[in-house]
C-alpha cells in the first residue's frame, strides 16, 4: 500500500510541476506569436491526446518524468512560406527570451501561490522551545539552556524548529559565531547567544544541524506506542501492529519511544525480545532490525515503524496566518528565502562544502511525496512549493539543454547584435547533455544507495 501511495503522489507532484513549467512555455509563446505544435506532459508513448481549433495537440504521455512545448521553428524542418512569421526562430530576441523564461518563472509563481493558500489557511507548528543542551556542545558554550524558547536566529526572527533548520543550513561551511537570540519562559525580551562553530555542517550526510549544536527540542512525554507500521519491513514482519505500546526490550524496561528508538538503532541485525501490551495483554514478540549504513561506516538499526501521535500542550502551540493581502507578502519572502537557499546549497555542493550524496533522484522523490502526503496537506503542498522552486532553479542553471542555457545564447545575442553561431551551439549541446546526464545518474546512484 505504501509502494502504491508513493507513486501516486510523486505522479500528482511531477505532473502538477511539469504541466505548470510547460504551460509558462505554452501561454507566452501564444502572447508572442509563435505556433505551438505539441504541448506534452511526459515522454513516451501517448496515453491521451487531443487538437485543438489552433493546431496544438495536447498529449500526456506514458513516462512522467519531463513534458516539453514543441514550437512551429525551421531549424527543426521545413515551414510553410505563409507561416514563416509564426516560427520561433523568426522571433525577436526578447520575445525568444519570454517565453524560456516563462516555464521556471511559473514554477516560482506556483510556489507563491502555494505558501500563500497555506498563510491564509493557517498552519499550527510547535514553539522552538529547547528540551536539553548537550555537555561542551556550541549551544552549551555559548550559554543557550533547557526551557528557553529560540526566537531568532542569525538576526531573523523564527516561530518554529523548521524554520530554525532553514537558518542553520543556510549558514552550511561558515566558521566563527553563530548569533541565535532565546528567552526564558518568565523573561519579556529575548538575549542574544554566541555560539562557536568551525566549518558548520562541512560534507555532513545528511546535514544535522540541531544535534551538531548540541540542542534537542522539548516535547511531551511520548509512549512506546506504534501509530505506523510499514509493510514488509522488520516491525510487520515480527508481527507487531498498530496500536501496540512497547514496555520492555531484553527484559529491560522501556521508559518511553526515544528509548525504544535508541535500543532499535543501537541493534542492526540483533534481535530483539520485545514484551507488548495489545489490548489489554501482554506478548512476546521478536523483531530483528534492519541494517542501515551512514556515509561514515556507522551502522544504525531500524524497523520501518512510526510512533503514535501525542497531543503538545497549548502553551508549546503556535498558530501562523495571515489575512490575504499580508499572505502575498510573506510568500513572496518565503519563495525568495528558498531560492536562494536552493542556489547557496548548489553553490555550496559545486565547492565540496556539501556532500554530493545530497542529490535526489526519482526514487527519493516518490518517497517524499509519499510520506508528504500521507503527513496531511499542509506537508504535501509545503513540499510541492519546495520542489517547484528547485525545478524552478534547476532550470534556470547556464547549462546548455536547459532553459538557463538557451537564455545565456540569448543574452550573448543582445550584447553581441547576431545569435550564436549552430556550431557552438552544438558544442555547447553536447557538454549539457553530458553534465546533465552525469547528475541524472549521480541523483539515481544515491537513490539505490539509500534503498540498500
Amino acid at each position: 500500500m505504501g509502494l502504491i501511495q508513493n507513486v501516486l503522489a510523486v505522479i500528482v507532484v511531477l505532473g502538477l510541476l511539469i504541466t505548470f513549467h510547460e504551460f509558462g512555455h505554452f501561454w507566452v509563446a501564444r502572447r508572442c506569436g509563435v505556433k505551438v505544435l505539441r504541448f506534452s506532459v511526459g515522454f513516451g508513448k501517448p496515453l491521451w491526446s487531443r487538437r485543438d481549433r489552433h493546431g496544438t495537440e495536447f498529449m500526456v504521455a506514458a513516462i512522467p518524468l519531463g513534458g516539453y512545448v514543441k514550437m512551429l521553428d525551421e531549424r527543426e524542418g521545413p515551414v510553410d512560406p505563409a507561416e514563416r512569421h509564426r516560427a520561433f526562430n523568426n522571433k525577436t530576441v526578447w520575445q525568444r527570451i519570454a517565453v524560456v523564461a516563462a516555464g521556471p518563472l511559473a514554477n516560482f509563481l506556483l510556489a507563491i501561490v502555494a505558501y500563500w493558500a497555506l498563510f491564509v489557511a493557517g498552519t499550527t507548528t510547535v514553539a522552538p522551545v529547547i528540551g536539553s543542551v548537550a555537555p561542551d556542545s556550541p549551544a552549551s558554550r555559548g550559554g543557550l539552556e533547557a526551557g528557553q524558547e529560540i526566537t531568532a536566529v542569525r538576526g531573523e526572527a523564527v516561530r518554529s524548529w523548521d524554520e530554525i533548520n532553514l537558518k542553520l543550513v543556510a549558514a552550511i561551511g561558515e566558521s566563527g559565531e553563530l548569533e541565535v537570540q532565546a528567552r526564558d519562559e518568565t523573561a519579556a525580551d529575548p538575549q542574544t547567544y554566541r555560539l562557536p562553530v568551525q566549518d558548520w555542517l562541512v560534507r555532513q550526510d545528511p546535514p544535522r544541524p540541531l544535534p551538531s549544536l548540541g540542542l534537542t527540542p522539548w516535547q511531551p512525554e511520548i509512549p512506546a506506542v506504534l501509530g505506523q507500521v510499514v509493510e514488509g519491513e522488520a516491525a510487520a514482519e515480527a508481527g507487531l501492529r498498530v496500536g501496540d505500546e512497547v514496555v520492555a526490550v531484553d527484559g529491560e524496561p522501556v521508559a518511553d519511544w526515544m528509548a525504544f528508538v535508541d535500543r532499535v538503532r543501537a541493534s542492526p541485525g540483533e534481535p530483539l525480545d520485545l514484551e507488548v501490551l495489545r489490548d489489554g495483554e501482554r506478548l512476546a514478540l521478536t523483531v530483528t532490525p534492519g541494517r542501515n549504513e551512514l556515509e561514515e561506516g556507522v551502522a544504525i538499526g531500524y524497523i520501518g515503524a512510526g510512533v503514535e501521535a501525542v497531543s503538545w500542550p497549548d502553551e508549546y502551540r503556535r498558530e501562523i496566518r495571515y489575512g490575504p493581502l499580508a499572505a502575498v507578502g510573506q510568500s513572496l519572502s518565503r519563495t525568495g528565502e528558498m531560492t536562494v537557499l536552493t542556489l547557496g546549497a548548489i553553490r555550496k555542493m559545486v565547492v565540496g562544502l556539501i556532500s554530493p550524496s545530497n542529490l535526489s533522484g526519482p526514487i527519493t522523490i516518490a518517497r517524499i511525496s509519499g510520506d508528504s502526503a500521507r503527513a496531511g496537506l499542509e506537508s504535501f503542498i509545503s513540499f510541492l512549493a519546495y520542489l517547484s522552486i528547485s525545478l524552478g532553479v534547476l532550470n534556470l542553471l547556464p547549462i546548455p539543454v536547459l532553459d538557463g542555457g538557451h537564455l545565456l545564447y540569448y543574452l550573448v545575442e543582445v550584447v553581441r547584435g547576431r545569435p550564436v553561431s549552430e556550431q557552438a551551439q552544438a558544442v555547447g549541446l553536447r557538454i549539457g547533455l553530458a553534465l546533465v546526464g552525469t547528475l541524472m545518474l549521480m541523483a539515481l546512484y544515491f537513490d539505490l544507495m539509500r534503498l540498500w
